[in-house]
């Protein structure tokens, strides 16, 4: 079976990284975000605050965390590791 995360899960979890990477609260609303489209089909979110950008890349299941420099600082496989699960607690 094939899961697809939900938008809000990726959002909340993107949030509770950058608390993670930033050590500062992070409301998920006040999340810059974007959407990739690429000839016609959505290919990815990023999500931008204080000098981190997060990239979910939508096919392939991960996002990937960046710093100002594009030095990559972590990456999560939603798909493997089921983390919406874990996200609802």
């Amino acid at each position: 079976m094939t899961f697809h995360p939900q938008p809000y899960e990726v959002r909340r979890l993107v949030g509770r990284i950058f608390e993670d990477l930033i050590a500062v609260p992070v409301n998920p609303n006040h999340v810059d975000e974007n959407i990739l489209i690429d000839e016609g089909r959505y290919v990815a979110r990023s999500y931008r605050i204080e000098g981190l950008l997060a990239m979910w890349l939508v096919d392939v299941g991960i996002v990937q965390f960046y710093d100002d420099d594009g030095e990559m600082l972590r990456t999560v496989n939603l798909l493997e590791e089921g983390v919406p699960h874990r996200m609802a607690a």
